[in-house]
């Protein structure tokens, strides 16, 4: 539990001094994410709710307390009066004269009490295995959230980069359809006075043309992305800030091993699978324990008052009393018709269900975090190798251009060379990012990706100029 309000609490102390500013940088966008990313709300709305069931648990565990009251109103009679021919004591007639009333909601009985009652479960061994089944699952249901919390900050960060993927990308591809149409002039120019042919101006027009096209989609790239990032937070961000071109780049610190034994401890999956694993044992022991005996204690204290009834003037019953009970109460199952015997069974093949679970996020783990380990130290390599393709690349086209100019190399050669060196500018673009986004993945993998880590990196953002 700690372990998820101290995540919450340490972000929100230290991005409150970035958000002031306005910009939007990576701390600022994570934490509007923090407060309006509906997948996270969601999440903590769930685990909030599960959590309840300890308390319902335990619930069940403690002495409950009722207070009971009612009042009755008794009436009774005949469905239809009684008539009799009664001599009329000074003329002699008979007088039809009613003897036995009906049936009259006015006269009646009313009764009233109230009382108060108390049960208390002494032995039931299923409901404190069922609490301790529920704590576990409550651990669980926390690691999960915080797991949450880290998948939040690799969705700000994968879409924040994304971002700036698509800002490069679409920038190189701008300086490409210049160039493009500048060599289309000149091709254009030159064969007007008849120094080359009209091919190299159709290859000319053709590298420009595709060169707009890209632009053309690279900008609906750009928009999807903006909009995805807006998706996160619920408001726009227009500008962000750019990574630094100073940006270090460097190998994984520690050695493979370091790292798997510091997840083994840390990952978030594999406490998450240990904690359910905990909780389904203490279910089986509460189904196990449904075949024995419970014990409760219940008291009662009561207070009647009841009207007297009235026959013939005379008051029959009535008054008020005072009632009180204690009982201790056992209860012995003996035959439920299966049903005790299936929940066992169902409990058992939960265990297994977990367990297999937990080994599978341990195989997972393994796997996930050697690729990681090896995708950061590749990035390294591969942004090395790119930094020496844009100065071979480079190199490889102001060669052609001056061949082209001194007629040993043709107008498709240049064009091909430039081609090569706009795509050694964008592989780099690339192999940034990749390297940024699997330094996170690295450390989400491993369960120590925090808050901290994106404060540390907004540190190496600048403003666009």
């Amino acid at each position: 539990m700690g372990r998820v309000a101290n995540f919450i609490g340490f972000f929100l102390v230290n991005s409150l001094s970035v958000s002031a500013s306005g910009a939007d940088d990576i701390v600022s966008i994570l934490q509007l994410a923090m407060a309006n990313d509906p997948t996270l709300r969601q999440a903590e709305a769930n685990y909030r709710a599960n959590r309840e069931n300890v308390i319902q648990s335990r619930a069940i565990l403690m002495p409950s307390f009722g207070l009971q009251a009612s009042t009755t109103r008794l009436t009774s009679g005949f469905t239809d009066s009684v008539y009799v021919d009664v001599p009329d004591p000074i003329s002699g007639e008979l007088v039809r004269t009613r003897v036995i009333e009906d049936h009259s909601f006015r006269p009646g009985i009313n009764n009233h009490n109230w009382g108060v009652g108390l049960n208390q479960s002494v032995l039931n061994m299923a409901n404190w295995y069922n609490l301790q089944s529920a704590r576990a699952s409550d651990k669980a249901a926390a690691v999960s959230f915080a797991a949450q919390e880290q998948d939040l900050i690799m969705r700000v960060s994968v879409a924040y980069f994304d971002v700036l993927r698509a800002l490069d990308a679409l920038e190189t591809n701008n300086q490409e359809e210049a160039a493009a149409l500048r060599s289309l002039d000149q091709t254009q120019q030159r064969e007007a006075v008849g120094l080359i042919a009209i091919t190299d101006v159709y290859d000319s027009q053709a590298a420009y043309d595709l060169a707009r096209n890209t632009t053309i989609l690279q900008q609906d790239i750009l928009q999807s992305r903006y909009e995805a990032l807006e998706a996160i937070t619920g408001q726009p961000h227009p500008e962000i800030d750019l990574l630094r071109e100073d940006f270090p780049i460097l190998e994984v610190d520690g050695s493979l091993n370091a790292w798997e034994s510091q997840a083994a401890s840390s990952s978030l999956a594999v406490t998450v699978a240990e904690y359910n694993l905990e909780a389904s044992r203490e279910n089986l022991r509460a189904r196990k324990s449904d075949h024995l005996p419970t014990i409760d204690i219940s008291a009662f204290f009561g207070h009647f008052v009841t009207q007297p009834l009235l026959r013939e003037g005379i008051q029959i019953g009535g008054g008020a009393s005072d009632r009180t009970q204690i009982a201790l109460n056992l209860t012995i199952p003996i035959y439920s018709g299966g049903a005790t015997r299936s929940r066992r069974r169902a409990a058992e093949y939960r265990v297994l269900e977990a367990r297999e679970s937990l080994e599978l996020s341990q195989r997972q783990l393994t796997q996930n975090l050697r690729n990681a380990y090896r995708r950061v130290n590749t990035d390294v390599l591969v942004i090395s190798q790119r930094q020496r393709s844009i100065t071979s690349a480079q190199s490889a086209l102001d060669a052609t251009e001056l061949g082209a100019e001194v007629g040993t190399r043709n107008i498709v050669e240049v064009l091909l060379a430039r081609e090569n060196w706009y795509r050694a500018l964008r592989l780099y673009d690339d192999a940034r990012y990749n390297y940024v986004i699997d330094s996170l993945i690295l450390k989400q993998v491993t369960g120590i990706l925090t808050p901290q880590d994106i404060l540390e990196l907004n540190e190496w953002l600048r403003e666009e100029s």
